[in-house]
């Protein structure tokens, strides 16, 4: 096993769980990948490398049905899953509550209700025929239903379906979580798969950081009789002892280094043309107190987007999906985290942290910090002078602290239509040579701090296993 984020200890303990021995080697000295935290800033202040917030982690199927709790793992609702602020002083808000969440929508109450429920209603039908590899759907008339407007462009169904610029904006905030513009097809399919999350299980974040979910994996899988090696980076498939499966948790251009000749040159190929997503530039604060929102509902949600009304959220993500090389957005849709609000052993007493990121085109070298700021401040005025220590992470230093992150692409690739169905390939976990898998972000369904991408991988390599006798 190659990589201990979050796909990889969920195929390690997929493996472990059916009786198989398991180890797992992790490059870096710490494990985990995108579910990482340290002290970034100042002592005493904890912050998330890479996710902060976890929606798809509890309302997928993979990680609830593990004892992390008993290892240590607990987590965290704010009030809200999400607030979005205006220019004015309201806020659109994300409920755990479908009902309440469309009632607060005034005029677009039953637009809302009308588009969330049936996706809530048929939550683990979609899960199981559409956010794995492709295949027939055994719910088809769930299914059909969720990919008719999951096809369509996020903003051209927004302008359809919703009459209010809070709705509006509302929405626009949840596609962007897409990483592609909200005019592309299919921007509309995180929006709808992340609200309903939040409808089902809220968007959480784990006490004591990220870092709880990747320990409580660790504990689990030792307590399974696997093991972690952490500080060994593998640079080839011949290092790693014989074993009758080797799963990688790796981008696939670092599938085709890891393999070199021994892949056919058409997949090897696929690989390496394999194209990374737009980058995001992240920062993390310590902070003398909590960020002052004008918008009393941002004070009760773990998660707030940053960015206004639709048109300009359009605006922002078309430029920073543009291809590598083109110019960052001067306003860039912000999406910022505020977990010592809820879970008070983030930061040293009255104190507090905060995380955010935007979207920029993949390896861009600009300093976004300062329009970062300008972000907060416009909704949040007096947060500058709150600010006792920051950590500046461009695309490029989030690549040497995680190799995964290819040009600080934190989705294992750009989501387009074509590239979604080829992750990398039809059947997307197995490859060419044999008891070699894939199990990185950049199979299905994609990134997030969920292990589905993981857990399939090891239930395709068990059942060409069995196949074989």
């Amino acid at each position: 096993m190659i990589g201990a984020g979050p796909n990889g200890l969920a195929a390690a303990v997929a493996w472990a769980r059916s009786g198989r021995p398991v180890t797992v080697f992790e490059a870096e000295a710490q494990p985990g990948g995108g579910a990482r935290s340290g002290e970034l800033t100042l002592p005493g202040f904890v912050h998330d490398l890479g996710s902060a917030v976890h929606p798809m982690a509890v309302a997928t199927s993979f990680l609830p049905a593990l004892p992390l709790e008993r290892f240590g793992l607990e987590w965290i609702r704010s009030p809200l899953c999400l607030a979005h602020p205006f220019d004015d002083g309201s806020a659109a808000a994300l409920g755990a509550s479908l009902d309440a969440t469309a009632d607060a929508l005034g005029s677009d109450s039953r637009a809302y209700r009308n588009l969330m429920a049936p996706v809530v209603e048929h939550w683990r039908a979609i899960e199981a025929d559409l956010l794995g590899p492709p295949r027939l759907p055994r719910h088809p008339v769930a299914a059909a239903r969720f990919v008719r407007r999951a096809l369509r462009p996020a903003a051209g169904l927004a302008r359809a379906v919703f009459a209010t610029p809070a709705a509006r904006g509302l929405w626009a905030g949840l596609a962007a979580h897409s990483v592609v513009p909200l005019e592309a097809p299919g921007s509309a399919a995180i929006a709808l798969i992340l609200a309903a999350a939040g409808h089902r299980a809220g968007w959480p974040i784990p006490r004591g950081g990220a870092q709880a979910i990747t320990e409580a994996l660790i504990a689990y899988l030792r307590s399974l009789g696997g093991e972690v090696v952490c500080g060994q980076r593998i640079a080839s498939l011949r290092e790693l002892p014989p074993a009758a499966a080797v799963f990688c948790d790796v981008a696939p251009r670092a599938l085709a280094a890891l393999a070199g000749e021994r892949l056919p040159a058409a997949y090897r190929r696929r690989l390496e043309g394999f194209e990374p997503g737009p980058g995001v530039f992240k920062m993390d604060w310590a902070l003398r107190a909590p960020i002052p929102w004008r918008a009393a509902a941002c004070a009760q949600a773990a998660t707030v987007h940053l960015g206004g009304t639709l048109e300009e959220i359009a605006a922002s993500e078309a430029q920073a999906c543009a291809r590598r090389g083109a110019r960052a957005p001067a306003r860039p849709f912000v999406l910022l985290a505020q977990p010592s609000r809820f879970d008070p052993t983030r930061a040293p007493g009255g104190q507090h942290t905060a995380w955010a990121y935007c979207h920029v085109p993949n390896g861009c070298t600009e300093d976004m910090g300062a329009r970062i700021e300008a972000q907060i401040e416009r909704f949040a005025p007096g947060f500058g002078g709150l600010i006792l220590a920051r950590a500046v992470w461009p695309p490029a230093a989030l690549e040497r602290q995680n190799a995964s992150l290819i040009g600080g692409d934190i989705t294992g690739g750009r989501n387009s239509l074509r590239q979604l169905l080829l992750r990398p390939r039809l059947r997307p976990y197995a490859t060419p040579l044999a008891g070699v898998y894939l199990c990185s972000a950049s199979t299905p369904p994609g990134g997030g701090v969920h292990g589905l991408c993981g857990a399939q991988a090891a239930r395709v390599a068990l059942e060409q296993l069995r196949r074989l006798g």
